[in-house]
């Protein structure tokens, strides 16, 4: 394994880091305070190719590889996690399923608008009663004569005030087992439900969604009747690196941030950053933030080789996540009062970080994974 990043990937990289530099981070408070989807920087993200990073160029993309994308993913994190978020949902869970099995008509109105970020995407999988719990769906599609009826509630549904389009794991075949159903937001029987206020990631709208007796065609099932949970494991390591890469990058912003505190901060006459107190915090945390790097990444040059990654994009999903939460609470009692205070973004940061324990799976059920992976 080479450890250097190739040319190609240090120019995505300087990209991605330039754009979050000049563009989100000056406002990256405002749209934490707004509570309000970043419409115009998703659009921006769009026209900086993020959102086709991961499929062909045939099919509009760029053809990037996962370490390419985390890259991208950790430089936006560090921006604003509530654009980040968004913005790798829409790339990865909102139209993998509409690349794969959508029909030509389909992907050419939602599909390739949505890799431009002229469309919104949203995936609809945790309901009330199922979270982790995939066999408590009750959601179902009922087979009719030119195709289904969909009926169920949904919950936790990031972008559904924006949608355009939901992808939809719903129980079929007799109630029996999952299928994916492509679900545009304008069908009848589709209704958006309260927003759910967060504790971060403000700007990365949250809702439920309710789906009452809706018709779908049968061109609208995406993969075959029943494959919904054996489709779903096709990317769910790609979506642990991906939260890995989340956390890294808020992670990175908070780091950064104390860092620089504690290089500037003068107290006994001296900057803080001499005291050995804050110099072994600091090393900490440092050792944290590679060693979650390097796991995730070495996790994404797997996926990019297809070798299997199950294991090792859990690893590096748990260890990031659970890191990132730690380095913001080290960098808020660097910044001590000021990492208290609403108008630093420390704050936002500790908020933020919790989101990526619980997003790609919670850090229990990966531990429960992770045991299982290894004989236990």
């Amino acid at each position: 394994m080479d450890f250097g990043l190739n040319e190609t990937q240090k120019s995505i990289q300087h990209t991605f880091r330039d754009f979050v530099d000049r563009d989100v981070k000056p406002v990256a408070a405002e749209i934490d305070e707004a509570k309000e989807f970043p419409l115009e920087l998703f659009k921006k993200v769009g026209g900086l190719g993020f959102f086709g990073m991961r499929y062909p160029e045939e099919a509009g993309g760029t053809a990037a590889d996962i370490v390419s994308y985390c890259l991208a993913v950790i430089e936006l994190a560090r921006g604003s996690l509530s654009l980040a978020s968004v913005c790798a949902m829409q790339s990865l869970m909102a139209t993998y399923f509409l690349f794969r099995f959508g029909d030509p008509r389909t992907k050419t109105e939602y599909f390739k608008p949505a890799l431009e970020g002229e469309k919104i995407g949203g995936i609809c999988m945790t309901e009330p009663d199922a979270g982790s719990d995939l066999n408590a769906i009750k959601t179902t599609a009922t087979a009719v004569a030119d195709g289904f009826e969909l009926t169920g509630q949904k919950t936790w549904v990031t972008s559904a005030p924006v949608a355009d389009f939901f992808t939809v794991l719903a129980r079929t075949t007799d109630r029996d087992r999952l299928s994916i159903f492509f679900v545009p937001a304008h069908l009848d029987g589709v209704h958006v439900g309260r927003n759910i206020e967060k504790l971060g990631v403000c700007g990365s709208l949250t809702s439920e969604v309710s789906f009452d007796d809706v018709r779908l065609p049968t061109e609208y099932l995406l993969g075959g009747l029943g494959e919904g949970t054996s489709r779903l494991a096709e990317i769910l390591a790609e979506i642990r690196i991906m939260t890995g890469a989340l956390a890294v990058g808020v992670g990175t912003a908070a780091y950064q941030d104390a860092l620089e505190y504690a290089r500037t901060r003068v107290q006994f006459g001296k900057p803080i950053g001499k005291f050995q107190a804050i110099k072994m915090k600091l090393a900490d945390m440092a050792v944290q933030l590679e060693t979650a790097k390097q796991m995730l990444f070495y996790a994404a040059w797997l996926s990019d080789r297809d070798l299997p990654r199950q294991t090792e994009a859990s690893i590096a999903k748990l260890y990031a996540s659970e890191c990132a939460n730690s380095i913001c609470d080290e960098a808020s009692r660097i910044l001590a009062s000021y990492g208290y205070a609403m108008e630093y973004p420390m704050q936002r940061y500790l908020r933020d970080a919790r989101f990526t324990l619980i997003g790609g799976g919670t850090s229990e059920i990966l531990k429960l994974n992770i045991a299982k992976d290894i004989g236990l």
